[in-house]
């Protein structure tokens, strides 16, 4: 059960206007607008991955040669055998 706000009477309007052959069904229309909501969230989060990778692609190998080559050795010289 879905406590009708402001909000939601005014998102089932829209709907309504919309779809006018789910105009009786508020149910129906409750789902369109899910299934709406869902495609943008899905669309949103694949947009947010994408950028993700292409920043960490992007700072791929920025770093190398800030270690030396022989960085392990080095390091493990500091530690009793």
């Amino acid at each position: 059960m879905i406590t009708e706000s402001d909000r939601i009477a005014e998102a089932l309007e829209l709907a309504a206007r919309k779809w006018p052959e789910h105009s009786e069904d508020r149910g129906a229309l409750l789902r369109k607008i899910l299934e709406i909501g869902l495609d943008s969230l899905s669309q949103s989060a694949s947009q947010e991955t994408s950028a993700r990778l292409q920043q960490i692609a992007k700072a791929a190998g920025s770093m190398d040669g800030v270690w030396p080559k022989n960085w392990r050795e080095e390091l493990s010289q500091d530690w009793p055998a």
